[in-house]
């Protein structure tokens, strides 16, 4: 067990601080019961931190605010890597990242052409909602925002103000994948995005 301990944290070292592992990230060095008693050891000993269960790393030390816990939205992509899934936020979130509101949400929703799960992280909880695949096939990291949030305003409720203010925001995303998600977007959102396209091309 101290020789497996060793090696699963020789493997932790050798990546930068605040590198997300997961269970089977270890399993070329035992089987999956003798790995996750190893980390839990690790974690018992401070070593390491669980952020989430079967989600570990060795956190970033900041010398003003001390340990930094990892950012959701890279314990989300390390989630979908490791499922080789397309994941698309939703709602409030959405809605966050945008600086459309200053709701900070107490739960995540992702939608994904993968398997439909919920993750406790913390105080917070993930939910992973299976969808098809054509609702996830938008590619700009800011107009697959825009395109969610807008959803979640609803067509009869967006003013005029947010519209503006999204325009905006749209002219910082990469014209070949705004051009490309505008094409997958409701027809009423699509009319929104499109001046913010005319604008940079």
């Amino acid at each position: 067990m101290q020789k497996i301990e060793s090696q699963i944290l020789a493997k932790i070292k050798k990546a930068k601080r605040g590198t997300l592992f997961f269970t089977n990230s270890f399993l070329n060095f035992g089987n999956a019961k003798t790995i996750q008693k190893a980390l839990e050891r690790l974690v018992n000993s401070g070593e390491i931190d669980r952020v989430a269960t079967g989600i570990f790393t060795r956190p970033q030390i900041s010398k003003k605010w001390g340990k930094i816990s990892p950012k959701m939205e890279d314990i989300v992509a390390a989630i979908a890597r490791r499922d080789k899934a397309k994941i698309v936020p939703t709602g409030s979130y959405a809605l966050n990242r945008l600086g459309l509101s200053t709701q900070v949400p107490m739960n995540y929703v992702f939608l994904t052409d993968g398997a439909g799960r919920m993750v406790k992280v913390g105080n917070f909880t993930v939910k992973f909602k299976k969808t098809s695949p054509k609702n996830v096939s938008s590619v700009g990291e800011i107009s697959t925002l825009v395109i969610q949030a807008l959803r979640t305003i609803g067509k009869d409720f967006v003013t005029k103000e947010e519209i503006l203010k999204i325009q905006e925001i749209l002219k910082l995303e990469k014209p070949t994948k705004l051009e490309h998600d505008i094409r997958v977007a409701p027809a009423w959102i699509r009319e929104i995005m499109k001046p913010a396209l005319k604008q940079i091309k």
